[in-house]
């Protein structure tokens, strides 16, 4: 142990000092688990989040909407792709990663076992889902672990985007009919909390916070963050005419931030466990892809494979 404490101690005076730690480089057997971890799940939850939202494809209201909408999910699938591919240069590989989230080992965001039950709810989950998301990732663009935060510039460029479309659809209908206000309202409603959750438990519960922004895996807190998106989301509701399903929410003057009311900390953590609404059938639905994706896998393994040997030939 003694002969480790030069390592560890060049190697937090590397954070220190902002220098990115990149896959070669000694690290801590702790640093390169704890990123697994948030790296992993930060990949599964870009892959099972198309599922609320790719059932909307074929429903979307309009062929603009359709086209959009199947953009965006493709987005999901792409970013997904950056996050494993980025989290097997720690050494796991993506047959663990999916195996770890078929098996509930790996989580991912709890607010994606949430049904999407109407149209609005896709503009819900652009507005309020991935601005959320956003507010996160911004920050993990200046994440110490260099092919995450290189990942990152990317996801949130496309994010960004993700999070217009969504707001572009509450928009619309905030200023339809009385049924279509209606309806964009009941979204808000059933999509608010569930979005504070996903910035994780306060950080005097989180058991990962302190290590993680120590060694700059994190740059801002769970709390932090959360205040954050309330902060620029009361705003952009008011734009909309419509309300937050919050009766503490207010602004506090002497923080210069609004104050709101505390999350149901037990449904987050059901929901963590297990059982939520969709648990059980997001996963059924990504390991029955997953299986019958195995045949195209298995071509392109196959068709690299003699690529390599006909460059080898030649």
């Amino acid at each position: 142990m003694n002969d480790l404490v030069p390592e560890l101690d060049n190697f937090q005076q590397k954070i220190d000092d902002e220098q990115r730690i990149e896959p070669k480089d000694w690290m801590p057997e702790k640093y390169r688990l704890n990123l697994i971890r948030q790296m992993s799940q930060h990949a599964h939850s870009e892959v099972i989040g198309m599922q609320p939202e790719g059932n909307w494809i074929s429903s979307a209201p309009s062929l603009y909407r359709k086209i959009v909408l199947l953009s965006k999910v493709q987005d999901e699938a792409g970013h997904g792709l950056y996050l494993y591919s980025a989290t097997e240069t720690l050494g796991i590989t993506r047959a663990e990663m999916n195996a770890r989230l078929q098996s509930g080992e790996s989580k991912y965001a709890s607010i994606f076992n949430y049904p999407s039950l109407t149209w609005a709810d896709v503009g819900a989950i652009g507005w309020l889902v991935d601005g959320a998301a956003i507010v996160n990732q911004v920050s993990l663009q200046r994440t110490s672990y260099g092919p995450y935060a290189r990942a990152m510039i990317r996801i949130c460029k496309e994010e960004s985007f993700h999070q217009r479309q969504g707001y572009d659809i509450m928009v619309k209908l905030a200023e339809g009919s009385p049924a279509q206000r209606e309806m964009a309202q009941d979204a808000i409603n059933r999509w608010w909390w569930p979005s504070l959750m996903m910035f994780g438990p306060h950080d005097s519960d989180s058991v990962n916070s302190q290590q993680s922004m120590k060694w700059k895996i994190k740059r801002q807190s769970n709390d932090e963050l959360r205040q954050k998106f309330v902060d620029q989301t009361v705003q952009q509701c008011e734009i909309l005419k419509l309300e937050l399903p919050d009766p503490d929410l207010r602004w506090n003057e002497e923080r210069q931030h609004y104050d709101f009311g505390e999350i149901d900390w037990d449904e987050f953590y059901q929901v963590i466990k297990g059982n939520g609404h969709c648990n059980r059938d997001r996963i059924k639905h990504h390991v029955k892809a997953h299986k019958e994706g195995a045949w195209v896998r298995e071509a392109m393994t196959a068709y690299a494979g003699k690529k390599a040997q006909r460059k080898d030939a030649a």
